[in-house]
């Protein structure tokens, strides 16, 4: 029996998902492959290094430092997620990431990223994460606050605009039972977003306005999907059990240590489910 694993997206509100991942190294819950999206690409990426606590380590020491994220990066690079600091040094010289042990995982691990200029999601394996970091950086990189990542002559952005959720790819590639973090509410539902900013910068890209003109629809169409194969017992989700009102670049550090424990004691209390739903 094959297990996947999905990992939404969601900035800051990864740390919940950080929080799910500990759990489950903790308890030696353990899968076959993963697709994350932007932050659970980030935070998932400890997981298979077995680094617990790392990503909520990190980002509550550098939060407020100007170096990491916000407008500062964003005005004077075009990053709102400052690429030298949060995606090289900080892995490969302050937080080190062991990547030897991710390595030596036997478990795949894809991140989604969107082509701006197909409009469509394309899922690229991660093998060595510190020389592959363009790809975590394309697979995080918010529209408008992010530069566009080149890729062997491709152009990518945030994964999350075209496969928020990637539960039907994760089917498609044949695990028999689907784990699935979320870092939204089961309430959520997005809203139809303004795409004047979009069609003003991406003018060259067409295909990716129509795709984030659209994304509210799909977002929540998979939502509706997700919630029929719960009911069903097809898959087995994890989703936070209460809105904490977290920013997506968000500097408390209080408030990201609540998202992560939230995290923590959600996944807790569904552990012996879970185990049993992949039948430890």
């Amino acid at each position: 029996m094959s297990i996947g694993l999905v990992l939404e997206g969601g900035a800051m509100r990864g740390l919940y998902t950080a929080g799910v991942l500990d759990v489950f190294l903790e308890n030696n819950i353990k899968v076959d492959g993963i697709i994350g999206v932007s932050a659970g690409v980030l935070f998932g990426v400890n997981y298979l290094s077995k680094q617990k606590g790392r990503a909520i380590r990190y980002n509550k020491k550098f939060a407020k430092d100007k170096r990491y994220m916000g407008m500062r990066s964003f005005l004077t690079t075009g990053n709102i997620i400052n690429k030298d600091f949060a995606y090289y040094e900080i892995p490969t010289k302050l937080d080190i990431f062991d990547e030897e042990t991710f390595e030596k995982s036997d478990t795949d691990f894809w991140a989604t990223v969107t082509n701006i200029e197909t409009g469509e999601a394309e899922y690229i394996k991660l093998e060595k994460p510190i020389d592959q970091m363009e790809v975590l950086r394309a697979t995080s990189a918010m529209p408008i606050v992010s530069e566009i990542i080149e890729i062997d002559g491709k152009k990518y952005l945030d994964g999350g605009v075209s496969d928020s959720i990637p539960v039907e790819k994760c089917k498609s590639m044949g695990y028999d039972k689907i784990i699935v973090v979320l870092t939204r509410t089961i309430e959520y539902r997005k809203k139809k977003a303004s795409s004047t900013l979009a069609k003003i910068k991406y003018k060259e890209y067409p295909k990716l306005i129509e795709t984030m003109e659209n994304r509210y629809k799909k977002y929540n169409e998979t939502v509706e999907k997700i919630i029929d194969m719960e009911n069903k017992k097809e898959i087995f989700v994890i989703r936070p059990s209460k809105d904490l009102k977290i920013k997506r670049i968000e500097k408390d550090v209080d408030k990201l240590q609540a998202m992560y424990d939230l995290g923590v004691s959600d996944c807790k209390k569904q552990l012996e489910d879970l185990k049993e739903y992949i039948g430890e």
